[in-house]
């Protein structure tokens, strides 16, 4: 039975951190570890915050395609952990009134000045499709980013 976006969503809360990948200038994939930030219910987007001057911001303003990959921790009696691998395409946005829909309590460890922080962006990526193994069941759902545009 394939899931539903609700059921990975609920699977997503206990996982700590995601790879965003992005395709580099020279054609590499590059790959860095991003809050997922367990407060938020995944409903097909994911938002993170970095700085302007990162490579990965440039690596999205050149080609927007990315991959996010979850890894959740072992189960209990040995289960195999839950994994994920979101295909999607990433937006920039430079709005403060999106960074205050999105900020959280923690933020302020990497930006102390809050949404005011200058050089800080917003990335969006619109996920669509998923594609899951939790050891036992494996498959793919279409997201409501895919064929839509980003917002």
């Amino acid at each position: 039975m394939t899931m539903t976006i609700e059921q990975i969503s609920e699977k997503m809360k206990d996982i700590d951190f995601a790879m965003l990948a992005t395709h580099t200038a020279g054609g590499a994939i590059a790959a860095r570890p991003m809050s997922n930030n367990r407060e938020v219910d995944y409903d097909g987007e994911a938002w993170f915050f970095a700085n302007d001057s990162a490579l990965m911001v440039s690596d999205i303003d050149a080609d927007p395609r990315v991959t996010l990959s979850y890894q959740g921790k072992s189960g209990l009696l040995g289960m195999r952990p839950f994994f994920l691998a979101v295909e999607g395409r990433a937006m920039l946005v430079r709005d403060k009134t999106r960074f205050a829909e999105h900020w959280t309590k923690g933020l302020e460890r990497w930006w102390p000045q809050g949404i005011d922080t200058p050089g800080i962006v917003l990335i969006q990526v619109a996920g669509e499709r998923a594609h899951y193994w939790d050891g036992e069941d494996e498959g793919e759902v279409a997201l409501p980013g895919a064929g839509g545009s980003l917002a």
